[in-house]
This record gives C-alpha cells, structure tokens and sequence, in this order.
C-alpha cells in the first residue's frame, strides 16, 4: 500500500512556507538524544517547511512486523514485507502523528520494546532501499526539513542545508531517559544506557551520524536546551541560505 500523505497537509504545508523557503531542504542528523527530533520540528514550525521524522518510518515498521508475529532476524521476510507497510505520516511540525494501517501508533512506537528491536530492521539494506524511496518521494518539491541518520549523506545529500547534531554521552542518555521513562535520575540512566548506545552501535554499521562527512555542519548539543538548538540551526540555515524565521 505504502505511505499515505494526507492531502490537505501537504497542501498546506507547501503553501504556508516562508519566503524563499518554499523549496528548501534541510537535512539534520543525529544520534539518538542529541535533541535531533525537537530542533528539526521547531526548525520547520518557525520556517512554515513540512516535517518528516524518518526513524519514525522504521520504527513504524518494526511495530508492524511483531504486530504480525514476524521473525525479525529473518531478514529476507523482513524485506519482502517492508514494502506493503500501510503507514501514513502527517508532515505538519505541529502535529506530528504516525498512522499504521489507520491505527495511530504514535505512543506505541516509542515504547522501550521497539526501541530495542528497531536496529534489527533498520540494518537490513533491503528495508533501507524501500524506506528511503519513500522518504525521498515525499521529500521531492522541497519545502522541507528531514531528520534522521542518514538525511544528510544518502536521502537528500543535495540538500542546501544539512547539519549533524551531536552531544556528549551523558547528555544524550540523560534527555532519552526523560523522554522514554520520565526522569534522568541514576537509575533510569542506566536503564537506558543499553538501548541507547547498542543502537547507536549497530545503526552505524550502515548509517553515517557518529562523525560528519565533508559539507556538513556540525553542532554540538550537549549545553544547549531545545530552543538554543533550533536557533543554531536556524543561524546556519541563515547563513547558507538568507532565509530567517
């Protein structure tokens, strides 16, 4: 079936975008808790630009797999399933929402569980190539800001601004602890730890976010809060592109 775009979201989103920005794109990389998700959705708020979340599309995946009682270690059932994933996203910063099948999954994808299973899917290459066509299909027109781990170097490498986001290991244990459990006390750090750094482990055995490659920028995130974040973007974005929220 593939993704489904709501229609009056993108119509929207392409004709409320900024002057000059209608058909920018920007792409922001991350490991995870380097504050990746909450700068590009401001970014793209504050410049009237579409949003897309692509690790929202491979976490969407793996929920769909075990939904279906799918082996996720085999990796050619795996592939020849990625494809006919019914998934709809809404591409509005403002109200993000990941639909499977009809079915809202928002909270669902962001459970601990798929978190820990996610890697199994996002490695495999085949789920990869049909994953990033679908992102680069909605990316196509511009007016747009990307976020993931590979935006920068293989979804839209063309794009006039592409940044990578990083932050000490502390830092980035501490906000997805809050974010996934509620709380960066010791304990929910350390519970943390694993599915944080394994993950980033893995997917960058096949994603490039860890160092960046040449022509793009990096901003460190460790001292920074969200809103600091989004305004370093946004002075990059100014400085590459002249276009200012």
């Amino acid at each position: 079936m593939g993704e489904r775009i709501r229609p009056t979201t993108l119509s929207d989103m392409r004709s409320a975008g900024s002057a000059g920005a209608s058909d920018l794109v920007i792409a922001i990389d991350g490991p995870s808790g380097s504050g990746k998700s909450t700068a590009a959705r401001a970014v793209a708020a504050r410049l009237d630009l579409r949003y897309l979340d692509t690790g929202a599309m491979y976490r969407a995946l793996t929920w769909w797999l075990l939904e279906r009682g799918v082996d996720l270690t085999d990796t050619q059932w795996v592939a020849d399933l990625a494809p006919e994933l019914p998934l709809e996203m809404s591409l509005d910063p403002d109200t993000c929402s990941v639909c499977v099948d009809g079915r809202p999954v928002d909270l669902e994808i962001r459970q601990p569980v798929i978190s820990a299973a996610v890697s199994e899917v996002a490695t495999n290459l085949a789920v990869r190539a049909e994953l990033v066509r679908r992102q680069q299909r909605i990316a196509e027109g511009g007016g747009i800001v990307l976020e993931g781990r590979d935006t920068t170097t293989v979804v839209v490498p063309d794009a006039r601004v592409r940044v990578l986001l990083t932050a000490n290991e502390q830092a980035r244990l501490s906000r997805r602890a809050l974010e996934v459990r509620g709380s960066d006390d010791t304990q929910a750090v350390d519970a943390t730890r694993d599915e944080v750094l394994r993950r980033d482990r893995v997917d960058s055995t096949v994603a490039q976010f860890m160092e960046a490659p040449d022509g793009v920028f990096v901003v460190d995130t460790s001292a920074l809060d969200a809103e600091q974040t989004a305004d370093a973007v946004l002075e990059l974005v100014a400085r590459q592109t002249g276009v200012r929220a």
